[in-house]
């Protein structure tokens, strides 16, 4: 089996995450992509390995997709005072299911965890290059996003390469101008392919940046 992209989850994420999240800070809009690429992809393990204990609106957004995949939603935080603040500031979404939440140090917490399909850490976390490299990713193929990309300016899209294992290939990655910057790659394992991948056929998304009103469309 491969990834295959699902529309209908993906609105479906995407418009949910707006009502949850819309309006609340900057993070949303990019709360709102995450969640429509968690939903459309139909992610069975969604990961997210977070700097701090409090919850983000991306959080929420990755717990929602989740709901319209039927996936396991997992949050890595450093200690256990980062997981109460986690827990506390996701209770204060009405609606939203609280993930599992595991506790150490990401790149080794990681490593416990088998077919990932979807994966988003963020660029300030120790060592957050290492836990790209050691995730067991789905032999599906999987979606890895790396958030405060274009802020921080360490990973781009011609590094992924050096990043990752192997046995992992790159199949398209792209950075985004959302919220602080999303790098984002699209990859296959063990010679896999994502569908679609020569078929010629592509899906869209529509992104609306709210503080410019543009409209942006980007071709999966």
């Amino acid at each position: 089996m491969k990834l295959v992209w699902h529309p209908e989850k993906a609105s479906a994420a995407y418009i949910d995450t707006v009502r949850s999240c819309g309006g609340l800070n900057r993070e949303s809009s990019a709360a709102e992509m995450i969640s429509a690429m968690a939903g459309g992809w139909n992610a069975k393990l969604i990961v997210e390995a977070c700097f701090s204990g409090g919850a983000t609106t991306k959080s929420v957004g990755l717990a929602i997709a989740a709901r319209h995949s039927g996936g396991r939603h997992v949050c890595i935080v450093k200690d256990e005072k980062s997981k109460l603040d986690y827990v506390t500031a996701m209770e204060e979404y009405s609606g939203v299911s609280l993930p599992e939440v595991l506790v150490g140090e990401a790149a080794e917490v990681i490593e416990t965890l088998a077919g990932v399909d979807f994966l988003v850490v963020d660029a300030r976390c120790k060592y957050y290059t290492r836990v790209f490299r050691v995730a067991k990713l789905s032999h599906r193929g999987a979606v890895l996003v790396c958030k405060n990309a274009t802020q921080l300016g360490i990973i781009n899209r011609t590094q992924w390469g050096k990043v990752l294992d192997n046995t992992v290939r790159v199949v398209r990655s792209v950075i985004l101008p959302v919220g602080n910057g999303l790098d984002i790659a699209y990859v296959s394992c063990n010679g896999g392919e994502l569908d679609g991948q020569h078929s010629g056929r592509h899906w869209w998304i529509s992104h609306v940046d709210r503080r410019s009103g543009e409209e942006h469309l980007f071709r999966r």
